[in-house]
């Protein structure tokens, strides 16, 4: 599972913010002045430095609290990197009994449809999940459909805010506005570190432009001294006021997983 930053997450290219004299001495703006040049430069950074993992997986518990009530889910997730296209993910869940065997499979695509199935082992059978329905919640969770998969810079058009200070760390403030017509947001706005380009928070807004739900991701851990992951990510839903948080470890990378691993064949597979 990828949650953008995405269970995960997010991250490509050098920003550069400087300007360029011109020959008469007189300075030139650069693309990057501009709010959405700036924004889509950022975006571009962020993806740059998550560029070569290959594949990992890691192990997930998911705790979903409604009021008094809690409920704790543990799953495992596998993903893989993909040149020129989006990455791929599957989700295996493992306990509790009603929910075991269950596993998700999600393809990302920059310029194209996201594919993604559910297998149901009650039902012994793999569910298509229609792009239409992926603003629905994930497996009775604050997350979505769409909020699982892979970021890719293409899905969206970008605008740089503001530089503001969150939690002591300089971040940019960038709009993200879907390119999708059946996302269920009508923008995003997420906090991004100046120093690693990490997502710290995404406010993510309905169809009506009112502020739905807050994702908080943190406790990052560096891995192969370069990938930056949370080990907590927090989604509260402004409107019901439940909270599902997600807990990450023991991440592994070139575990050797390839294509063969995520297609629905192994999607009924997993175990």
């Amino acid at each position: 599972m990828t949650i953008k930053n995405n269970f995960i997450a997010p991250i490509i290219y050098a920003l550069c913010l400087c300007t360029a004299p011109l020959s008469n001495g007189q300075e030139q703006s650069t693309a990057t002045s501009k709010p959405e040049a700036k924004g889509l430069s950022i975006a571009k950074e962020m993806k740059a430095r998550d560029r070569g993992w290959v594949d990992n997986s890691a192990e997930m518990e998911m705790v979903l609290h409604s009021g008094k009530r809690e409920s704790r889910r543990e799953m495992r997730v596998l993903s893989l990197e993909v040149i020129d296209d989006g990455d791929k993910s599957m989700t295996i869940f493992d306990s509790p009994n009603d929910v075991k065997g269950t596993a998700f499979l999600s393809f990302t695509h920059p310029n194209a449809m996201d594919d993604q199935w559910l297998y149901l082992p009650a039902l012994k059978r793999v569910k298509r999940i229609a792009s239409k329905n992926k603003s629905g919640p994930f497996m009775g969770s604050e997350f979505a459909y769409e909020d699982l998969n892979s970021f890719e810079v293409e899905q969206y058009d970008y605008r740089w805010l503001r530089d503001e200070t969150l939690d002591g760390q300089d971040c940019f403030v960038v709009e993200s506005i879907p390119r999708d017509e059946y996302s269920g947001y009508s923008k995003q706005i997420s906090w991004i570190d100046k120093t690693h380009y990490r997502a710290l928070k995404i406010d993510f807004y309905d169809r009506k432009d009112t502020l739905l739900k807050t994702l908080t991701l943190s406790d990052y851990q560096l891995h192969l001294d370069k990938f930056w992951r949370p080990t907590k990510q927090s989604m509260l839903n402004h409107k019901n006021q439940r909270r599902t948080e997600v807990y990450l470890r023991n991440y592994q990378f070139g575990t050797g997983l390839d294509e063969s691993d995520f297609t629905e064949n192994s999607l009924k597979r997993a175990r």
